[in-house]
């Protein structure tokens, strides 16, 4: 391939070929790279080479890649330039990360008008659709002449190839992202107690239907101003060592004000596309300012049939934290794998 070649000309060299990425030319200077998630290693790493060998032959040195998945040795290896953002797979990653990648791109991007960036993702598409959504906010800041065709570009991006890939959460995320940006979300700076968790009720997994019952998680933890928050649902199989994630939710604690937060079906990853759920399906979540309870406000117990096993040294109850994602190589030999999704 020649060092002239269009942008049009190199995706039809992608194309002839067949390859197992899908390399897409978001605007003339971002770029998408996408591998699916069970790709074979072997073939993912000879498709690692093909598009290193694709970006040099038309960018030469003048291409950032972004990595948004696992970091890899061999990536390292074959680009010039690498920088790791990975986050746990069909997840939301945090806020200042959402920020320190746009911020990457922005200063490159604005270093030499020849420099492109390159979004390199092995997984859900879901991951490259936050990070371009979430840019799309943040380059309004300092939006030049052009910006409008750059974010038309982005917006149609997201709207053909990503967005039935994107989880409640990532959508969340994206929000709060762009509210933050734009002064449209007030920050809350106040500590919160988080002091109770409501499920009205959840499907049966073993005999169809739902389970005729409200569980209550009776906790009190302080959570900072700042503090992101995970919330998973597990089904355990009675007669196995396993489990099956019944919902997981996302969201946090600077953008709560007040003592509730509802999320309904269509706002819990996973659920809502379980046609199993009920359409109004809710989790609640109770918060204060103080670990003390709030006065005039019932605090529920659970159903006496509702057994809550606290035996958090079982491996089908205990989950490593996902602050240990990127603390190894994916492609070492000597990395173990860290986290589970």
């Amino acid at each position: 391939m020649t060092r002239n070649k269009s942008v049009e000309q190199v995706m039809e060299h992608v194309m002839e070929c067949h390859y197992d990425f899908d390399l897409t030319y978001i605007t003339e200077r971002i770029i998408s790279v996408f591998f699916l998630p069970d790709l074979e290693e072997q073939r993912y790493r000879r498709n690692l080479q093909e598009v290193a060998s694709m970006l040099k032959s038309k960018h030469q040195d003048k291409f950032l890649l972004l990595n948004l998945s696992e970091k890899r040795h061999d990536i390292t290896r074959l680009n010039p330039k690498v920088q790791d953002y990975g986050w746990p797979d069909v997840h939301a990653p945090p806020l200042d990360r959402i920020c320190a990648v746009c911020k990457a791109m922005e200063t490159w991007l604005t270093s030499d008008p020849h420099n492109v960036v390159v979004l390199h993702c092995k997984g859900n598409k879901g991951k490259t659709g936050v990070i371009v959504a979430a840019y799309m906010h943040y380059s309004k800041i300092s939006a030049g002449a052009d910006q409008a065709l750059t974010t038309l570009a982005m917006r149609k991006f997201c709207e053909d190839k990503v967005s039935s890939s994107l989880q409640p959460s990532q959508n969340r995320y994206i929000y709060y992202f762009g509210g933050l940006l734009s002064g449209t979300i007030k920050m809350n700076s106040s500590p919160l107690f988080l002091h109770q968790v409501l499920i009205p009720s959840l499907p049966n997994f073993q005999a169809g239907g739902d389970i005729p019952c409200e569980i209550k998680l009776s906790i009190c933890t302080s959570l900072s101003y700042l503090h992101p928050l995970q919330v998973k649902c597990y089904h355990r199989r009675s007669r196995a060592a396993e489990r099956e994630v019944v919902f997981r939710v996302q969201f946090h604690t600077c953008t709560v004000h007040g003592a509730q937060l509802w999320f309904g079906k269509t706002e819990l990853d996973l659920a809502c596309t379980d046609d199993r759920f009920s359409p109004d399906a809710t989790v609640e979540f109770i918060f204060s300012n103080g670990p003390e309870k709030m006065k005039g406000r019932e605090y529920r117990k659970n159903d006496a049939s509702i057994k809550v096993d606290y035996n958090t040294s079982d491996p089908v109850v205990r989950w490593d934290s996902y602050e240990n994602f990127n603390l190894h190589h994916q492609d070492s030999m000597e990395s173990k794998k860290c986290t589970q999704v």
